[in-house]
């Protein structure tokens, strides 16, 4: 697929897609959240990406909806499927599911459809959707106590490349690396020729780094799962609930995360635990350690009886002697056990093992002092051992976790996909559940799709439907049964239903063509061109707007041959005698053309008289007025021209008066002729 073939993708778009691993899979699936990974592409435009990848893979022409009215409908219906997702992601991927003229790309997502009809929409699974969300590309990962080391400047160039999370640095030699040794933690030498030579410090001769980039920088597959880690979880809870088949081990993938803290860094060691904290502990310990040793010492001296004799105390003042000399001789226990107090304190506050422990002793030394202070020369070289013990312990630890995850990374990608493409078919499954919906059946034009019935023959036939448009609870719907083959005028009372009714139709057609479910018992349509819906215009048109209209059913006039045509009360847009000629004549042409047609209008029976052949003419009827509301049969009767609601007004008032004639009082004397109609009975025979 040629990326810059797909509308709306520029040379700069194009370059973007075409760092993603597999931009064509992406874009041929409508994978919204992949292709949103590709730099600088938002969500929202990776569904309009995908949905012209995919009309360009279908050489899908669009302008199936070729009115305002039309995109409504479809922008209406979409929204009640996207208000039944649970993600982001789930509600972006509805916008890539389109009607279409194209009978492959109907097929295309009839399939996917019918699949999604099976999924059961349970709470548990859909709870667990709350938290899936598209992974997250990991940030620029930098490992500054490592680096690469080379001699040769086109090596220099692929460790550059290969592995940018560490600094890359030339040698010339081992006394160059030796260098090195001494300011990172630990080298990599990526020269076979420095295989043998022994430097201080930690220096690893790998010739192969470069292959194995997971070994030498463990960060890296580490920082994507630990960045990804709630999503991840998230993702397995769904793919449990919802007993979904996965490609990675659901428990290794699980335990690995459990190992994982958010920064990257492996969970759940003790030794590691132990010495993170004795690092981050070190300075307070050896503090209290020395307040240890001092307040015992001090309380020593406040208790010793010391007594020294004048010819000693004599020497010690010739000799300079000061306190040290005085604890030396007299108290050299007392500081012994001082000293050794603070250091069991220092080690036990650390939590050292043995060979530490021997460090740890060496910060306070055996040489009298008060007050006793810690060496700060043996605080240091105790924090490089712990810090040395720490970072090979968390490399080792890193390397191992990363060896057990960087495998998975693939399963975990199609682990978070195939739950976020879940939201996308539950949604459709709560959509066809709510509005009691069934898969449509289509009658396949044989010279435009290659087999199938007559769809010449064929408009919609639509079995109890219900509009999803209409705000009313379902069960407060009437059912509606509705087929048309060729062009009809739709007649009936006001607010009985004509407009829902061509709401229901534009639904019907508009999920049809998207490939989905629709809200009907049953429903049978030929695959259309395009749905032209216009809908009731508010108020004569002015002789502008008139010949705008006109010229718009010209057109779709000379060319609407596959096309659905409904229209709403066209007469409105001019006077009711010039509206009827034109309506007959637009439905003339549009019947030669072999458009299917659909036209509600009060002026059914004037455009009748006025066709040039035999237009249907259905209605629906108003069985009559109860309690002052009408009492309506939705469905629409077939060849028959409904009565209007003043027609069923005025036979009620004739039925309620009675139909004697009218009853007049002349000088007081009443008379009645039974011959003569009442008043009433003369208005309701002009409806005749």
């Amino acid at each position: 697929m040629e990326l810059e073939s797909i509308p709306g993708v520029g040379e700069k778009t194009a370059r973007a897609l075409s760092e993603l691993d597999d931009p064509e899979r992406a874009l041929r699936a409508g994978d919204v959240a992949t292709i949103a990974t590709a730099p600088g592409i938002s969500q929202g435009r990776a569904a309009r990406i995908a949905r012209g990848a995919i009309r360009h893979e279908h050489d899908d022409p669009g302008g199936f909806l070729a009115t305002d009215r039309a995109r409504e409908i479809y922008r209406e219906v979409l929204g009640l499927l996207k208000e039944r997702t649970v993600t982001d992601y789930a509600a972006q991927r509805l916008e890539t599911i389109y009607p279409s003229p194209c009978r492959a790309r109907i097929e295309e997502v009839r399939a996917f459809a019918r699949e999604a009809l099976e999924r059961e929409p349970d709470s548990d699974v859909l709870a667990a959707l709350e938290g899936v969300e598209p992974l997250r590309q990991p940030g620029d990962v930098r490992v500054r106590e490592r680096c690469l080391a080379t001699t040769d400047a086109e090596r220099y160039s692929e460790a550059k490349e290969a592995i940018p999370e560490l600094s890359v640095e030339v040698v010339e030699d081992a006394q160059g690396l030796a260098e090195l040794a001494r300011g990172y933690s630990t080298v990599v030498a990526l020269d076979e020729s420095f295989a043998g030579v022994t430097v201080d410090g930690d220096v690893q001769v790998r010739p192969d780094a470069l292959e194995n980039p997971a070994e030498i920088v463990p960060e890296r597959p580490l920082s994507f799962f630990a960045r990804n880690r709630d999503r991840l979880r998230a993702a397995i809870a769904v793919h449990r609930a919802a007993d979904l088949e996965a490609d990675c081990d659901l428990a290794a993938l699980e335990d690995g995360l459990s190992r994982l803290d958010d920064d990257g860094t492996v969970a759940g060691d003790d030794e590691l635990d132990r010495l993170t904290t004795a690092v981050d502990d070190l300075d307070a310990a050896a503090s209290a350690a020395e307040s240890v040793a001092n307040d015992q010492l001090r309380d020593a001296i406040r208790e010793e009886d010391v007594t020294i004799e004048g010819s000693d105390l004599l020497s010690l003042v010739e000799r300079g002697a000061g306190v040290d000399s005085l604890l030396s001789r007299e108290l050299a226990d007392e500081y012994a056990a001082a000293v050794e107090a603070a250091r069991e304190h220092l080690i036990d506050a650390l939590d050292l093992d043995t060979g530490e422990a021997e460090i740890a002793r060496r910060v306070f030394g055996d040489e009298p002092t008060f007050p006793v202070e810690r060496d700060e020369d043996a605080v240091s070289r105790l924090r490089e051992e712990l810090t040395a013990a720490k970072e090979r312990r968390a490399g080792r630890l890193k390397r191992e976790l990363a060896a057990d995850l960087a495998d998975q990374r693939e399963g975990a990608r199609g682990l978070v996909r195939t739950a976020l493409e879940l939201d996308v078919e539950l949604a459709v499954a709560r959509f066809a559940a709510d509005f009691e919906c069934t898969m449509p059946a289509f009658v396949w034009d044989p010279a435009a799709d290659g087999d199938g019935g007559d769809a010449a023959e064929t408009g919609f036939a639509i079995e109890a439907g219900r509009s999803p448009l209409l705000d009313e609870p379902l069960e407060a719907i009437d059912p509606v049964d509705y087929d048309v083959s060729g062009v009809a005028l739709l007649s009936g009372v006001n607010s009985g239903g004509k407009t829902s009714t061509l709401d229901l139709v534009a639904s019907v057609v508009v999920l049809a063509h998207m490939g989905l479910p629709v809200p009907a018992e049953g429903a049978e349509l030929r695959r259309f061109d395009d749905l032209h819906y216009h809908a009731k215009t508010q108020g004569t048109l002015d002789a502008g707007a008139f010949e705008s209209t006109v010229r718009e059913f010209a057109d779709l006039a000379q060319g609407g041959e596959g096309s659905l045509v409904l229209v709403d009360e066209l007469e409105s847009i001019t006077e009711p005698g010039a509206s009827a000629k034109i309506i007959a004549g637009i439905l003339e042409a549009l019947e030669e053309n072999g458009a299917t047609a659909v036209f509600v209008s009060h002026l059914a029976g004037e455009i009748r008289e006025m066709a040039n052949f035999d237009v249907t003419v259905d209605g629906i009827e108003a069985v009559g007025l109860v309690d002052g509301e009408l009492e309506v049969n939705r469905s629409p009767v077939k060849d028959h021209l409904a009565r209007s609601t003043p027609e069923l007004i005025v036979e009620k008032l004739a039925t309620e008066n009675g139909d004697s004639g009218a009853v007049a009082t002349n000088g007081g004397r009443a008379t009645a002729d039974a011959a003569e109609p009442g008043f009433y009975d003369r208005l309701l025979e002009k409806f005749e």
